[in-house]
């Protein structure tokens, strides 16, 4: 099997995967779409299954495509940490591809990577966004180098490594929080929980506290940002549970006020990296440098 095999395969199978598509996939790579067409039959005569479904508008991946996806990210990455090691220099040069919450990127990560570029201008970041098990998938399909995650997953396949713990609060309008301080609670059961979606951690963390202290609330709206949810709740459409350090800004400025629904929320944040992955230089040099800087924070 493996004399039929060529890397370019690989690297062709996964824009098909991406672009669930034969000729968005071409034009991606830049070949004309028999090219595309020519490398995923090469690859299932190598492997004696179908791999993609092919339907009316675009493709899927069948069983036994799922199955290769993750050898076929393993493969492209070892050429291309291969092709980086021969080239090495004082200078690192490569790519880091990364996977994390949309609102960990905004508050967090997106100064570091611009400080980490700043010092070594030759790396380049490739980003993925998600909710909790869409990082966790990612670590373990080997798309990404490592994700970072609201929570250990506890699983035999990957390395977590804990970074901070952050602190999250409930967010309403002044006029819901109004309504709280003077009726309690219960007035939080006619209204909406406003969230990522049930895949998110935190909309997970907000269920469990509204149970706990008794609110029924049956209402739910998913909003595809922070930005969003923090805007949505300014205008006294719901209330969220969201990242402290997210809303700090418009605390301050008086936007919205926080909740006294429960003291002490916290979630654990930190890197994930797929056992069997093999890092390159520059994403071993920025996972060291994250966990270094909050560890420093914490002095």
């Amino acid at each position: 099997m493996i004399d039929l095999l060529e890397g370019r395969f690989f690297k062709t199978f996964i824009a098909v995967m991406e672009e669930k598509s034969f000729n968005r996939a071409s034009e991606k790579l830049g070949y004309v779409q028999s090219t595309v067409t020519n490398h995923i039959q090469q690859l299932e005569r190598a492997c004696g299954q179908k791999l993609f479904y092919r339907l009316s508008r675009g493709v899927k991946p069948t069983e036994a495509g799922l199955k290769l996806a993750k050898f076929a990210h393993q493969f492209v990455h070892l050429g291309l940490t291969l092709e980086e090691a021969m080239n090495e220099s004082n200078q690192p040069k490569g790519t880091i591809h990364l996977s994390m919450h949309e609102s960990f990127f905004v508050t967090r990560m997106s100064s570091l990577i611009q400080k980490f570029r700043l010092e070594h201008p030759m790396v380049k970041f490739k980003l993925e966004t998600g909710y909790h098990q869409d990082v966790i998938d990612d670590v373990s399909q080997h798309v990404v180098d490592f994700g970072i995650v609201p929570r250990n997953p506890e699983r035999d396949d990957i390395i977590f490594y804990p970074m901070l713990t952050e602190e999250l609060i409930f967010i309403a309008s002044h006029e819901l929080a109004s309504k709280v301080d003077t009726n309690g609670l219960k007035v939080l059961n006619n209204e909406s929980v406003l969230s990522f979606g049930n895949s998110c951690l935190y909309h997970t963390h907000a269920n469990m506290i509204l149970e706990e202290t008794g609110v029924e609330t049956s209402h739910a709206i998913q909003y595809p940002s922070i930005e969003m949810i923090k805007k949505a709740v300014q205008c006294g459409i719901g209330f969220a549970l969201i990242p402290k350090i997210a809303a700090e800004t418009e605390l301050e400025e008086g936007d919205f006020q926080s909740l006294p629904l429960s003291s002490g929320i916290f979630s654990t944040h930190g890197i994930i990296v797929n056992k069997d992955r093999e890092l390159n230089y520059p994403a071993q040099m920025f996972k060291s440098f994250v966990l270094e800087s909050y560890s420093f924070e914490k002095k």
